[in-house]
């Protein structure tokens, strides 16, 4: 194992892999701290929800519409009160069905560290139907 690896429970990885593992999700992924201070965003290939650097830092209300930002509010302190542990919604995006969820970040002890988003395109897996156990391709 290399020197700057970071250790987990389960194994090891350099933090180019944490990187590259985390934009080849295909999910939009967000992290907002405890404080509400909105510190990641990964680079999915084909995110959906755009963000952009300069939002980095910022308290995470001034990153939402006014309207939007009592939502986030609330679940923000449903999740710091232990009351709550994921939010979920979906919507129509340019004619795509978006599926959201907040979750609530948890150290072992259950302490609150912060909030994860994290958005996907469902449009095409709402079609799924039956089975597929075989390569395609």
């Amino acid at each position: 194992m290399k020197v700057k690896d970071l250790k987990f429970e389960t194994g090891s990885l350099s933090k180019e892999e944490v990187e590259a593992i985390l934009n080849a999700l295909p999910v939009d992924m967000d992290f907002v701290d405890k404080d509400d201070v909105y510190k990641y965003f990964n680079r999915a290939e084909k995110r959906t929800i755009k963000r952009a650097k300069y939002m980095l830092g910022r308290k995470v209300q001034l990153c939402h519409s006014e309207k939007s930002a009592s939502m986030v509010n609330r679940i923000l302190e449903a999740f710091k009160k232990g009351e709550k542990d994921m939010a979920d919604f979906w919507m129509n995006i340019n004619g795509r069905l978006m599926y959201v969820m907040y979750i609530a970040v948890r150290n072992k002890d259950g302490n609150y560290l912060g909030t994860l988003e994290v958005a996907q395109d469902i449009t095409d897996i709402k079609k799924i139907e039956g089975e597929k156990r075989l390569l395609d391709w």
